[in-house]
Formats: structure tokens, C-alpha cells, sequence
């Protein structure tokens, strides 16, 4: 990110966020930039994601928050699952070293994430790290994870607050890994009535798997609707789990 020329809105602890129609628009330099500062705390992540605001920054950076507009979004049912990663998802269930578990690692999960961005640079510091271990800690942020044997071979975290789920993350050191595991996700939200999840900013790779960009207001409008929802009881997860959740695409 580059440094920015025009008043912010600058938190302190604590503060509240202003308003998201304050965010810069989609033809600024930073379209959907909201505010610096504040709290990067597991009760301030909750609130931020309660309003459909995340934070996203480089280390040396203060936190920046952000709302997008329009924003990028994925319906589990709309899911593109292509011939080859069909493909992929059946080889992996053949073969008996490879489970797939849900919240085994999720700090893990998160570093793993990082340190696969870290030649580009990466917004997953030791500060977010600890901020969303502590989310998960409150049932409200979850990885899904594919290990070979004892070895995590992907994974993805979000948040799922009600049931509304916001994708943040993936890797994978293995062709179509993330991708499976974005299966499982699209399964499990289909089970369970979460009909979207938020992808946050638009790129070519969500676009391939479904994803589409909707105004700011509708997401928005969807957010406060789910959010209030019972939450998901249960985040247990195998291999048959995943061959029920997604007997769509196999």
C-alpha cells in the first residue's frame, strides 16, 4: 500500500467506526478504505464483521479498515467446481492418509497462510494472528484443514458469525488442496443455511470459482439478516461428511 495524502478518520481504542458510506468509493486509489487505528481485538473484529468491515494492512502500517463496494461475494450453490477438481476432490477421498478436519489448527492454519504470501507480502501479522486465534477461541472464527497423514497439506479460515460466513484466507501445497477445502465450506453452508459467503474484494481466481460482485447495500442488508441467526452448532467434520455435503459435485 502506498501512503495516503488525505484525512482518515484515525481511531483510538475503543472508538466506534464511522459510518461504511465514508469509505472512499470504488474509483479512488484505495476503494473502500474506511478508517486507521484502534483496537485489533477479538471484541473489535466482532463488531467490524457485525457492520461488514474488515481489517486489512502490511505490517509497519496502523490497522486500516475496510468496506467495500460493490462487494465480492460467493453463494455456496453457485459454486463452479470444473472436471479436474472433481477430479482432484475424488482422488483425495481415495486415498487413506488424507482426512479432512475442521479447527484442528487453526493458528496453523492462519501462519500457513501468511508465510505462503510472505514473498509478496502479507496482511496476516503476528497481531492479526493473535486477534483471530482469540476469535476462534469464541467459536466465531474456523479453518477447514486437509492433512496427509500428519501433515497439513491446506487450509482456509474465516469468520462465521450467525449465519453469515466471511472467507479470509487459503493455501495449499498440494494442486486443487484450497480448492477442495472451499468445497467442503460450500457443502457445510449449503447444510446448514449459510447462503453466502463474503470474499470481500474482487480477483479472477473468485470470480473462476463463482464468486460475483454485489452493491455494498444488499450485502449489507444480508449481513444484519444472518448475523442474528442461531449460530452453527456443530464444526465436526470428515470424509464422509464431505462426500454427503458435496455429492453435488463429485
Amino acid at each position: 500500500m502506498h501512503a495516503m495524502n488525505w484525512q482518515l478518520p484515525r481511531l483510538a481504542p475503543g472508538d466506534d467506526f464511522p459510518p461504511v458510506s465514508q469509505a472512499l468509493p470504488a474509483l479512488s486509489p484505495f476503494p473502500g478504505l474506511l478508517a486507521a487505528g484502534g483496537r485489533l481485538d477479538a471484541d473489535t473484529l466482532e463488531r467490524a464483521y457485525r457492520r461488514g468491515i474488515f481489517p486489512w494492512f502490511s505490517p509497519g502500517e496502523p490497522v486500516l479498515w475496510w468496506s467495500t463496494d460493490p462487494r465480492m461475494v460467493l453463494r455456496p450453490a453457485q459454486l463452479r467446481v470444473t472436471r479436474s477438481l472433481r477430479q482432484s476432490a475424488r482422488r483425495f477421498m481415495r486415498n487413506p492418509d488424507v482426512q479432512l478436519r475442521i479447527d484442528s489448527a487453526f493458528s496453523q492454519v492462519m501462519q500457513q497462510c501468511g508465510a505462503q504470501r510472505a514473498a509478496t507480502g502479507t496482511w496476516i501479522t503476528e497481531e492479526m494472528l493473535r486477534a483471530y486465534t482469540d476469535l476462534h477461541r469464541r467459536g466465531l472464527a474456523h479453518s477447514f484443514e486437509l492433512w496427509e497423514g500428519s501433515r497439513l497439506r491446506a487450509g482456509l479460515y474465516g469468520v462465521c458469525i450467525g449465519r453469515m460466513f466471511y472467507g479470509e484466507s487459503m493455501f495449499t501445497t498440494v494442486a486443487d488442496g484450497s480448492k477442495t477445502l472451499l468445497m467442503a465450506l460450500c457443502g457445510l453452508c449449503l447444510r446448514e443455511g449459510i447462503e453466502m459467503i463474503d470474499c470481500q474484494q474482487q480477483t479472477d481466481y473468485l470470480a473462476q470459482m463463482g464468486a460475483t460482485p454485489i452493491a455494498r447495500a444488499d450485502f449489507l442488508q444480508h449481513v444484519e439478516q444472518t448475523t442474528s441467526l442461531p449460530a452453527v452448532q456443530s464444526w465436526q467434520y470428515d470424509r464422509d461428511t464431505f462426500l454427503t455435503d458435496c455429492a453435488r459435485w463429485l
